[in-house]
């Protein structure tokens, strides 16, 4: 699956960059017709520490899905997200099946 990833005024770590493909290919096994996927990485102005925000939006026949989720580490926003996102294609693929 292509995996873009773009960084809001910073630029990203290459080790981030494999993480993220990495994550994001098991989601094939959930739903196998992804077209492509954008993620896009953002810091927070705020003071907290939870300033680190991942939106995933990931491209299927037909539709569009977009999980966003802030945390301390990208990782771990990547992570939650992709677990979001999961449960969001596996829907999606028992919807389908009902219609065929």
């Amino acid at each position: 699956m292509k995996v873009n990833v773009h960084a809001v005024n910073f630029s990203v770590d290459h080790k981030l960059v494999g993480f993220v493909q990495a994550r994001l290919d098991k989601l094939e096994k959930y739903y196998d017709k992804i077209v492509y996927s954008d993620v896009f990485f953002k810091l927070d102005n705020t003071n907290g520490k939870a300033n680190k925000i991942a939106e995933v939006k990931i491209n299927v026949p037909g539709d569009e899905f977009m999980v966003k989720k802030q945390c301390k580490t990208f990782e771990e926003a990547v992570e939650l997200a992709a677990g979001s996102m999961e449960r969001l294609l596996v829907k999606r693929k028992q919807k389908v099946r009902v219609r065929a």
